[in-house]
């Protein structure tokens, strides 16, 4: 996030930057506290957004790589950090409520995962 942005007005900027699309519709899936991540051993909280309708074409790639539509069934089979596993499946489950989760980490493993919803 930038100095003045709340979390919201970061993921409509950010899936602008690396998507090229606007976002219409978003919901708040969940959050995450990684603590002791990465090499320098940093604290991260992180909000988990799900978009729900844009605006635009989605670009072919973006800084961060290719991007592509995938049918949430392959989801597993993608490359992604170890521990994005754990939570992916409360972004599109059907349970309304966000998750809040908690991913203690030595410097690049996750030790655990937990989370409650509220």
């Amino acid at each position: 996030m930038l100095p003045d942005e709340d979390a919201a007005t970061c993921m409509i900027r950010e899936i602008r930057e690396e998507a090229g699309v606007d976002a219409l519709a978003m919901t708040l899936r969940g959050t995450v506290n990684w603590s002791n991540f990465g090499p320098r051993r940093e604290n991260w909280l992180g909000f988990i957004f799900r978009i729900d309708a844009f605006s635009g074409d989605v670009r072919r790639a973006s800084p961060e790589g290719p991007l592509s539509w995938v049918e949430l069934k392959d989801l597993p089979t993608l490359p992604m950090w170890e521990g994005d596993r754990h939570f992916l499946p409360l972004v599109f489950d059907a349970d309304p409520r966000p998750f809040h989760g908690f991913m203690p980490y030595d410097g690049g493993k996750p030790l655990d995962w937990s989370f409650v919803r509220m």
